[in-house]
């Protein structure tokens, strides 16, 4: 159940303290909040719940703004409650009437939100933010326009793919199997509990197989034949514990499993037949590679890098507008990311209401598919034409040295969504995601992008405040005190 009627957030001179004092308009949090949509938010948020069925949920703007804090100051859920409750500001920013001593929320409750929040609606809830903001700077075309007049090109649109990792060991045969085999001889625990007594366990060899695994993992650099060997004792001991289940499973009892230990069951059964498969035919690779019990979702994406030629995580493709990013696609499985250039364009469209007039992407990118299409819609791609470089001669020589300039520049230009890459990485979680539900992992990738979103915004917007306080010999707090609303208007008339 949502109630509709909840209290909206008042001033922030009229935020009550407990202790005396106000809050200040200076603070980070105060000037963030007036800027993101709180009530459009919500009200794609209650669609989610029933008006009279339930218990009552908490608001949109507790809810996601949870999740922009927890992502803000990089903290875990149980860190992010206690914040929210020891600080008054974050308490303001959820929107709260006044300061609470008391845990606002179950920290188990981060989980659901990220549940509720899933990339489709964080995606629409990141472009009403940049709206807002590119609208309040002038920077961007009246949308309203009639689609029959095809305006001319305007702006630069920067794309790229990189890998989101989780949080996950790395990934070897033997670790994964033995993995397996342990939550086999758990799920064979549970299913013996209720006879304990009156029935003999079935052998699982456990203390056997773990000896063995460990006789090889130890080894600093075990030969190709001793892991072989290894692996083919792991697939053996986790086959005798398949078919121990299978025969419980025959006599009903199935149901005295957890969701986890099925969960993880049918992961042990699709790893083996993987593992197998390739043990045969002494092969590395097979559709659909699982490389985590836990996470069965992830997988290998290959990127050749210099750090790491694999990572293991998310696979995401990102444009870049006037340095505000957009999570255009996440899978889980690795992909071309060429192939995404046109909905990245056409997505570009939809939003400002025209074609860029140039797309900087990298080599992989600038295919004949692309090349044909960009020339279609009168949109020039970064980087040099196909074909063998034009021999220099004395006719063409100033013509092909600006050429080399715009090439030089469109790499430049393309540094910026590297810096966003890093950004993520490591000054937020986007380096390691400790989600561990596809849904919940994505929702903390585009969530990272939100905030770096608020983040340009929140720079500016102080950068400004410090320049025009300066220039009319204004204290930044009584500025701060006042409407602030109306910011970019004094800013185009300064």
């Amino acid at each position: 159940m949502y109630r509709k009627d909840n209290p909206h957030q008042m001033k922030f001179q009229n935020f009550y303290l407990p202790f005396g004092g106000e809050l200040s308009g200076e603070n980070r949090w105060v000037i963030l909040a007036e800027q993101i949509p709180w009530h459009r938010i919500e009200q794609n948020y209650c669609e989610l719940f029933s008006e009279d069925e339930g218990c009552p949920a908490k608001e949109a703007r507790v809810g996601f703004g949870a999740l922009i804090i927890k992502e803000r100051l990089g903290t875990t859920d149980r860190e992010t409650v206690e914040q929210i409750r020891e600080n008054p500001y974050l308490q303001y920013f959820l929107g709260f009437a006044e300061y609470s001593n008391e845990t606002p929320f179950h920290h188990s409750m981060m989980t659901h939100f990220r549940k509720r929040f899933n990339k489709e609606t964080l995606a629409q809830i990141n472009d009403m933010i940049v709206e807002d903001a590119m609208n309040q700077e002038s920077e961007v075309a009246d949308k309203s326009s009639d689609d029959n007049d095809k305006p001319s090109n305007n702006g630069k649109l920067i794309v790229d793919a990189t890998c989101t990792p989780a949080d996950i060991t790395y990934p070897t045969d033997l670790n994964l199997l033995n993995d397996a085999r342990e939550k086999t001889e758990e799920i064979i625990d549970a299913m013996h509990a209720p006879f304990i007594g009156e029935k003999r366990k079935p052998r699982t060899y456990r203390q056997k197989a773990r000896k063995d695994y460990l006789a090889v993992a130890k080894q600093k650099k075990p030969g190709y034949k001793k892991i072989r060997k290894a692996i083919g004792k792991q697939l053996r001991y986790l086959k005798r514990n398949l078919r121990t289940i299978e025969k419980r499973v025959k006599a009903g009892l199935l149901q005295l499993l957890t969701k986890r230990m099925y969960r993880n069951l049918l992961v042990a059964q699709e790893l083996y037949r993987q593992q197998l498969w390739m043990y045969e035919n002494r092969s590395h690779k097979i559709a659909d590679r699982i490389v985590s019990i836990s996470q069965p979702h992830v997988r290998p994406i290959v990127r050749g890098k210099a750090r790491s030629n694999v990572e293991f995580g998310a696979k995401i493709s990102v444009s870049l507008v006037n340095g505000f990013s957009f999570v255009d696609r996440i899978n889980w499985n690795n992909y071309n990311e060429s192939g995404d250039l046109e909905s990245q364009i056409e997505s570009y469209r939809n939003r400002f209401g025209f074609y860029p007039k140039s797309v900087h992407a990298d080599q992989i990118y600038r295919t004949r598919k692309n090349r044909r299409y960009c020339k279609k819609n009168g949109i020039r791609l970064s980087g040099p034409p196909l074909g063998r470089p034009k021999k220099v001669t004395e006719a063409n020589a100033s013509e092909l040295k600006h050429d080399r300039r715009i090439h030089r520049q469109d790499e430049i230009d393309r540094i910026a969504i590297e810096g966003k890459f890093g950004q993520g990485k490591r000054r937020f979680t986007l380096d390691r995601i400790m989600a561990k539900l596809a849904k919940t992992s994505e929702a903390t990738i585009v969530i990272s992008f939100i905030v770096m979103n608020l983040e340009k915004i929140l720079s500016a917007l102080l950068y400004f405040l410090l320049s025009y306080c300066r220039m009319c010999r204004i204290p930044l707090r009584v500025y701060a005190a006042g409407d602030r609303n109306r910011h970019w208007d004094m800013q185009i008339a300064a």
